[in-house]
């Protein structure tokens, strides 16, 4: 099967794609944050990269394409397994000592890390005035936020904070390596599941060095939010990202990942009761902000007629 060209415009379709992915991802922090309370996080991320890897064999037989390369591509699935690894036990953990709400908006500085990785690692992606305003106003949001905790919060706060934009920073790493090494000369379908695959190893092994206990307690809600997190964030929304990033322009696509935050702390807001804090109703619009004028070009999306 051929890879397609990449295009340079968003059609009516994409549109919407990227309205359902991002509330998807929104909503997955909380339930993160729900499911931490039953399953052990790093175990839980173990887990769903398992149930959405056999989704992904699945498809695969399905559409009779290969599972594996027997080339350098493999070892691209490599790396790309361990950034993805790495990035998720970040998350986890860090939603064990922060908010949900703050996590999702330090995750999502990802987009401007890419922004400057970008201007030294790929081609035709260079830093203007208005990338690096937008660089400006989005790193101050984020120190918006963390001045401003929630009255509640413990000094173990910052651990969490931390490990959120760690996070960030491989999440950004995983997409430049993607899109410099693997973006035209694989199928989105080994993206996706190189990156689960070989993530599994890597968080099984830091599951079992630092969590005595895996199963805490489990009811029917922990179960939906992990068959959630695998089958739908996981498998279906991962799988539609990789061939949109496949398929057209990288810069365009994640211009429209701001809306993430937005979805992310209002569910965190609705469904787990957290506090909105004054930092976060100043802090969160800057950060969204910035990262839409990191991504913003003139022309910036051509709505195309549905095919």
């Amino acid at each position: 099967m051929a890879v397609e060209e990449s295009k340079d415009y968003l059609d009516v379709k994409v549109l919407i794609l990227l309205f359902i992915i991002t509330l998807v991802w929104g909503f997955n922090h909380p339930s993160i944050k729900y499911a931490n309370q039953g399953i052990a996080p790093v175990f839980a991320s173990t887990l769903r990269s398992i149930i959405a890897s056999m989704c992904g064999v699945t498809y695969c037989l399905w559409k009779k394409e290969k599972i594996f390369h027997t080339d350098i591509n493999l070892l691209h699935g490599v790396v790309v397994g361990l950034l993805f690894g790495l990035e998720f036990a970040c998350i986890y953990f860090g939603l064990l000592y922060t908010d949900a709400a703050r996590s999702i908006i330090f995750l999502y500085t990802s987009p401007f890390i890419v922004a400057v990785g970008a201007h030294f690692i790929l081609k035709g992606d260079r830093l203007t005035f208005l990338k690096t305003l937008g660089l400006v106003a989005a790193f101050m949001g984020v120190l918006l936020v963390f001045q401003g905790r929630p009255t509640g919060a413990k000094p173990t706060m910052l651990i969490g904070d931390m490990l959120e934009i760690i996070a960030a920073f491989l999440w950004a790493a995983t997409t430049l390596y993607i899109k410099r090494f693997m973006a035209g000369k694989v199928q989105p379908i080994h993206t996706f599941l190189y990156q689960l695959v070989f993530s599994i190893p890597i968080l099984f092994v830091v599951s079992l060095i630092l969590e005595p206990r895996w199963i805490i307690m489990l009811n029917p809600s922990i179960v939906g939010c992990i068959l959630f997190q695998s089958v739908i964030v996981a498998f279906i929304t991962y799988l539609i990202w990789f061939k949109l990033i496949h398929g057209y322009s990288v810069s365009r696509l994640s211009a429209f990942t701001f809306l993430t935050p937005i979805f992310g702390v209002l569910a965190g807001v609705i469904f787990l009761n957290e506090e909105f804090t004054g930092s976060l109703m100043t802090g969160l619009p800057m950060v969204c902000v910035g990262i839409f004028l990191v991504n913003w070009k003139r022309k910036n999306v051509g709505l195309e007629t549905l095919k």
